[in-house]
């Protein structure tokens, strides 16, 4: 798998320089002992009240330095990728914040961290300081188990802590709510690859259908693989299994962790299936979706639950510097306005009316069309953005669900609702395009009963806004060809002609409009415009009924 780095050896210190040179002037610093070791601390931090140290391996990102700041860390320490940071390296930090308030560290629950920062905390006890350590082991996934690990819910408290030391709470105190929110925490994650360390080689472990369930964030196998299944049917497996951990009555605050490689919409997806599963009637709080504690470029998303109480919703709510955290939002229905209605004297005409010939030819063009989406979408993966195939059938099946209310007998009037359908639903070039087409020959038909001429007509339109003409690698080619030869009345030479035209932008080799004039010619070659071979089927299915 190929990643963006220079050696393997300074990804780490490079990345933290990166944070701290993109960060607002005078907010972060380091410590002079980078790069051995690496330190993240406030560069405005007087030491007037407790600090809060956590840190662990990297590859988390933006955890743990993207969360030093006013409101919630102190000072973050970071070890090399997937691994605990040092002895020396936890002291220097303790060192470096700790002022008479004293300081807590806020730890996962994973040996190498428990030991270094354990070995730490008690070294720096030994030199005066005070110094308390909350543990966090929040994740749920290998039942039984003695020492849970502490995953994604460990940011909960570290904006709990962060809060409570940031309104002057003394370390006894922010040591407890800190400890007391840790036990109330509840994670699960899941995904469907495994991470890929720079300069490292990558297997991944999983198969083609499968993910893998409670995982943890070092890339460490699942407790169990899942077959691929709808989001749906995967959140529900989580938060069923969460919400046998959790109190039946109460409010919780909810996380939705990226876990580094998951597209912002599909972690919309995700977001809007745990908010429709039944756990979200105990959601209060929403934080996330977001990479927030992430495992390199690991595929998949975590979910937390902490339960919640006055303090913890005010601190969780509570503003803060760090641009990593995701300010927490009430959990809330969708709002919905309504759209203005528009009622023109055409509309009022143009009531449903029935046709069986018209709608059989309409119903059998949109079926065949949507048969196709796959094979398009692989044509267009070859010469444009491969949704080609998506994009008609998704026109295709609009208009096939609101047939009954077409005005079948007209075909004025039918043309004219097909271009009002796929401006609104088709989306893309196309859509537009041929909305264009079948708005202007709807135009031409009403002032002239002539369907031929109406469609040239709106083949006009198209080519006039579109810019493209024959020759230019673009549905044009089949379809100018076919309406010239439907002028004669012979459908079945009208689809002749667009099959020819969609053949012979296999030789064209350079594209002059559409997705496709950004593709070499290499790319190009032999392969039809998906388009085109989209017109030139409907035209054989119209010759076959008509």
């Amino acid at each position: 798998m190929k990643h963006f780095f220079n050696r393997r050896e300074t990804i780490v210190t490079e990345a933290l320089d990166g944070l701290l040179l993109t960060s607002s002037t005078g907010r972060l610093a380091r410590l002079d002992t980078f790069p051995e070791i690496k330190v993240i601390l406030r560069a405005d931090w007087d030491k007037s009240k407790v600090a809060i140290i956590s840190g662990g391996g990297a590859g988390h990102e933006p955890s743990h330095a993207g969360f030093v700041g006013k409101g919630m860390l102190t000072a973050a320490v970071s070890g090399e990728i997937f691994a605990s940071p040092s002895v020396d390296a936890v002291l220097t930090a303790i060192r470096a914040v700790t002022g008479p308030r004293g300081t807590l560290l806020v730890v996962k629950n994973y040996t190498g961290d428990r030991l270094n920062f354990g070995l730490a905390a008690e070294k720096a006890r030994a030199e005066g300081f005070d110094v308390e350590m909350v543990i966090v082991a929040d994740d749920i996934a290998i039942p039984g188990i003695n020492q849970p690990r502490g995953v994604a819910g460990t940011l909960f408290v570290h904006k709990i802590a962060g809060y409570h030391a940031e309104a002057g709470a003394d370390l006894r105190t922010v040591a407890a709510q800190a400890a007391a929110a840790a036990s109330d925490i509840v994670s699960l994650g899941m995904s469907l690859s495994t991470c890929s360390v720079p300069g490292q080689a990558h297997e991944d472990r999983l198969g083609a259908d499968e993910g893998e369930l409670g995982l943890g964030i070092h890339g460490e196998p699942g407790v169990e693989r899942i077959a691929l299944q709808p989001v749906a049917d995967l959140v529900a497996t989580m938060t069923n299994r969460l919400a046998a951990k959790v109190d039946e009555a109460g409010d919780y605050a909810l996380l939705i962790n990226n876990l580094g490689a998951v597209p912002p919409l599909e972690m919309g997806v995700i977001a809007n299936a745990v908010l429709s599963s039944p756990l979200s009637g105990r959601v209060r709080l929403v934080i996330g979706p977001g990479p927030m504690m992430t495992a390199l470029n690991m595929n998949g998303f975590s979910i937390s639950l902490i339960r919640l109480d006055a303090a913890r919703e005010a601190a969780l709510k509570a503003v803060v510097e760090p641009h990593a955290w995701v300010p927490a939002t009430e959990r809330h229905e969708i709002a919905i306005i309504s759209a203005p209605r528009r009622l023109s004297t055409r509309d009022a005409a143009m009531s449903a009316s029935d046709d069986s010939r018209n709608r059989r030819l309409v119903t059998a063009l949109c079926a065949h069309l949507i048969s196709l989406e796959s094979e398009l979408n692989r044509l267009d993966n070859r010469v444009g953005d491969g949704d080609t195939g998506s994009t008609v059938a998704t026109g295709a099946r609009s208009i096939l669900s609101r047939i009954d209310a077409l005005p079948l007998k007209d075909p004025a009037a039918t043309m004219a609702s097909v271009g009002e359908i796929l401006s609104a639903s088709m989306g893309g070039s196309s859509g537009v395009l041929l909305s264009i087409f079948f708005t202007a020959a709807s135009k031409a038909m009403a002032e002239k009963a002539d369907f031929a001429a109406a469609l040239l007509a709106g083949l006009d339109r198209m080519t006039f806004y579109g810019g493209a003409s024959v020759g230019d690698r673009t549905m044009v080619d089949a379809l100018a060809p076919a309406l010239a030869a439907l002028a004669s009345g012979d459908v079945a030479a009208a689809a002749k002609a667009a099959a020819a035209g969609a053949e012979s932008t296999k030789a064209m080799r350079k594209a002059k409009a559409g997705r496709a004039s950004y593709v070499g010619e290499k790319d190009l070659e032999g392969v039809p415009d998906p388009g085109a071979v989209a017109v030139a089927n409907a035209f054989e299915v119209a010759a076959t009924l008509t």
